[in-house]
């Protein structure tokens, strides 16, 4: 088991790296409720906002270049591993407890498989180089340049098999881009009301962005503290 960090974070450097994870939450909600309407007409300010793989597939089918599509989905990818990755390196425990609390791919064998994780580490940042992994990365103690080449190469890779698959299925990509700009108004509804019910949860106390903040609430660097002496889920 990881030990929490010796020197916590400095409050300014800690809001920074909580407001860089806010911001690209804050952009995939924003990703969501647009996916109908920039699909087709701005498939890289889509991917920009929210780089998931099935907005990633969707927006080959109206990208003409493979370039622009991997600097753009690049940047975004990386945008908040580093953030991730750090804030596990510092607060190991409680980062790990956030882990087996909010991912329910990761979290019911991310306390057991911190052994398994430590040997195994690099393949599996290449694999799934996302906030969860990167954030179990930083609490392993992964090494700084090691975490950086694999999660670069993961990056890289995922982006080269993405703009393939949409070319070997382009015609069904554009046939089910198509369905979506048919139905555009009813998806964009529905889309408006799954981000707000998300938002809601999070005013509520138990998404993401709360849950974060929970990581460092009781940071004796930061002077605050929780009252409750732990974590809360809501």
């Amino acid at each position: 088991m990881t030990d929490a960090a010796a020197r916590p974070l400095a409050r300014p450097l800690r809001w920074l790296l909580i407001g860089m994870v806010i911001v690209g939450v804050a952009a995939g909600y924003a990703g969501d409720i647009l996916l109908a309407d920039w699909v087709e007409d701005h498939p890289l300010w889509l991917i920009a906002l929210n780089p998931r793989n099935r907005n990633l597939v969707l927006a080959t089918s109206s990208i003409e270049s493979f370039w622009p599509f991997f600097v753009v989905g690049f940047f975004r990818l990386l945008s908040t591993d580093p953030a991730g990755y750090v804030l596990g390196w510092f607060y190991g425990d409680r980062a790990i407890d956030w882990i087996e609390r909010r991912s329910r791919t990761y979290g019911p064998m991310v306390r057991d498989g911190q052994v398994w994780f430590r040997r195994w580490a690099l393949p599996v940042i290449v694999v799934m180089p996302n906030l969860f992994i990167c954030m179990l990365a930083g609490a392993t103690k992964v090494r700084p340049p090691l975490f950086i080449a694999a999660n670069l190469l993961g990056t890289i890779t995922r982006l080269i098999i993405v703009w393939q698959v949409g070319e070997v299925f382009s015609s069904p990509v554009s046939g089910i881009v198509e369905f979506i700009g048919q139905y555009r108004t009813p998806i964009i509804i529905v889309s408006v009301i799954a981000v707000a019910w998300t938002v809601f949860g999070e005013f509520r106390g138990n998404g993401e962005v709360t849950a974060l903040r929970e990581i460092t609430s009781d940071d004796p660097a930061s002077g605050e503290s929780d009252a409750s002496g732990g974590h809360t889920d809501g």
